[in-house]
């Protein structure tokens, strides 16, 4: 187990005075089986005129709020202090093959249902058989869902380049596909498009990664910035999370943000205002554990 602190500060400045705004965040954590919320703060400057908690349609954690007054700079700061436990390794075998798992979606079963609207298309992600194929290799008939799940969590690992200059946030899989280059998002979308393409739901996670490494492992990619990761259904009230991005389990290193089917389902912060201009964005996350947490086995 191990607690850290984790800020998360977005600023936007404005070229011209904002009159009116309306704005969505999802920037407290949810819950998990692997983690649990301890405290969290959100600041916003100017201070809103209306504030409203509760819970999208996937269960997590959102504020929306309005400012109404006038203004070129919004600041909105999260402070987070939460605790994460270690899971063990998922065994190859305790879940089935995974056509059978497709086989048991296929048919409806009850203990399905949930899953179904991550198997569909999204707003940012499109089944196409063009991802079936490229999964295939790793997905031959009757092999284990984790074991094949990990070798395709691998092979985007191995033969995409991060390269945050390659992409934009509204890239499409498609694209990310034949360029074999992007960022954390664009990989776990990547990853869901293929997923989906060949009857398995996948969810999109949103998250933070520990800043700075403990001694003896190498720093993951996507550290400083908001991470993105994927989650599969791999039986009744059973996801498997996989980063292909650093081709690893999420565990004591990944914070879980939000879940959703895309991006567009959990950006960190989201709005509509009147007026504004040009502006500026600036985002700095930080994570880091506090003193007395247990530290992680190397």
């Amino acid at each position: 187990m191990i607690r850290y602190e984790a800020r998360h500060n977005t600023v936007y400045d404005y070229g011209e005075p904002v009159t009116l705004a309306h704005h969505l965040a999802h920037l407290k954590p949810r819950d998990s089986s692997r983690q649990r919320v301890l405290r969290h703060e959100l600041r916003v400057i100017p201070e809103p005129s209306t504030w409203n908690e509760r819970q999208d349609a996937f269960e997590n954690p959102i504020v929306q709020f309005a400012v109404e007054e006038p203004h070129t700079k919004l600041i909105v700061e999260s402070l987070i202090e939460i605790e994460i436990e270690g899971e063990a390794a998922p065994d190859p075998a305790s879940a089935p093959a995974w056509d059978a798992l497709r086989a048991r979606l296929d048919a409806a079963a009850p203990d399905t249902l949930s899953a179904y609207a991550f198997r569909q298309d999204s707003t940012l992600i499109e089944v196409d058989r063009e991802f079936a194929e490229f999964a295939a290799p790793d997905f031959p008939p009757g092999r284990p869902a984790i074991e094949a799940l990990l070798a395709f969590n691998a092979r985007i690992h191995r033969d995409f380049a991060f390269d945050p200059q390659a992409t934009t946030v509204t890239t499409p899989p498609s694209e990310v596909l034949r360029v074999k280059r992007g960022v954390c998002q664009d990989f776990a979308h990547l990853m869901i498009a293929c997923l989906r393409s060949i009857g398995l739901p996948a969810r999109y996670v949103s998250g933070y990664l520990r800043t700075t490494p403990p001694p003896g492992r190498p720093r993951l990619v996507g550290s400083d910035q908001s991470h993105a990761w994927v989650a599969v259904w791999i039986g009744p009230d059973r996801w498997l999370e996989l980063d292909p991005t650093n081709d690893c389990i999420p565990g004591l290193d990944h914070i879980i943000l939000a879940c959703g089917r895309d991006y567009d389902d959990v950006a960190p912060l989201r709005g509509i205002i009147i007026g504004g201009g040009p502006h500026r964005l600036q985002v700095g996350v930080d994570v880091v554990p506090l003193k007395n947490s247990a530290p992680p086995k190397v």
